[in-house]
């Protein structure tokens, strides 16, 4: 069914996602007709899964975390598959905030009942050993602190809501591009407000600060005072 018949009629508000909506499908369309030669099999899949996690991610931050975009507007893409609701159902978990996807956690699909490794936190594994999990290309996907913000480490780990808030905040001109250019742009999802806030109180600081220098080298001295003073005092005797 075509997302444009009747029933599948964007709400009104889609139109402020569907920019990276359509450039998303555009990738994910050319990523699955991209030759394959020199990767194994498993390894031909990873932008599939990579772009669903990074679709679904932008959409569930701009109806949860940025609150951009309506209730209905987040319906329709869960309806119309442009979003992975069962991966957005776990990611309102504890514990998997930031899990790459259902395949993961499924113990079907690993030996003895056990789960992707890209489950385990960073601080448990040995010191300098790199995971990256068969099914999505996942470097590490466990919550907490110390693990992967971008848990692919390639464009498709970005938070594309959280750039594009930054963009807007900015006043940028809008770019073709959805992806950051570098890693400068690539802001993390869970602490940019915090770093606006402290960007803004640093600013407030400095301002505060030349006030005051200002205040001081316009004041007079003590001792200019003091000669202000004394001056009268030394007329009077001579006369």
């Amino acid at each position: 069914m075509s997302r444009f018949t009747k029933k599948g009629r964007p709400p009104p508000g889609y139109e402020y996602i569907q920019p990276v909506m359509d450039a998303l499908e555009s990738e994910l369309r050319e990523k699955t007709t991209d030759p394959h030669e020199g990767l194994r099999k498993c390894e031909a899949m990873w932008p599939i899964q990579q772009i669903n996690w990074q679709r679904s991610r932008y959409v569930y931050d701009m109806y949860y975390k940025y609150k951009k975009i309506s209730k209905e507007v987040y319906d329709y893409c869960l309806r119309m598959k442009l979003a992975d609701a069962n991966l957005i159902a776990k990611w309102k978990k504890p514990g998997y905030e930031r899990l790459c996807s259902t395949f993961a956690i499924n113990t079907k699909n690993y030996n003895y009942g056990t789960v992707s490794i890209c489950r385990v936190p960073r601080q448990q594994l040995a010191d300098g050993q790199l995971v990256q999990e068969r099914h999505s290309g996942c470097r590490g996907c466990a919550s907490g602190p110390g693990g992967y913000h971008n848990i692919f480490g390639n464009k498709y780990g970005q938070y594309l809501a959280a750039i594009q808030i930054m963009r807007e905040r900015r006043g940028a001109e809008e770019s073709e591009n959805v992806w950051a250019q570098n890693e400068a742009d690539d802001v993390s999802d869970t602490g940019e407000d915090a770093d606006d806030t402290n960007e803004d109180s640093a600013e407030d600081a400095n301002t505060a600060q030349d006030e005051d220098e200002e205040e001081r080298k316009s004041e007079p001295t003590g001792s200019d005072n003091e000669e202000e003073e004394e001056e009268p005092k030394v007329k009077r005797r001579k006369t």
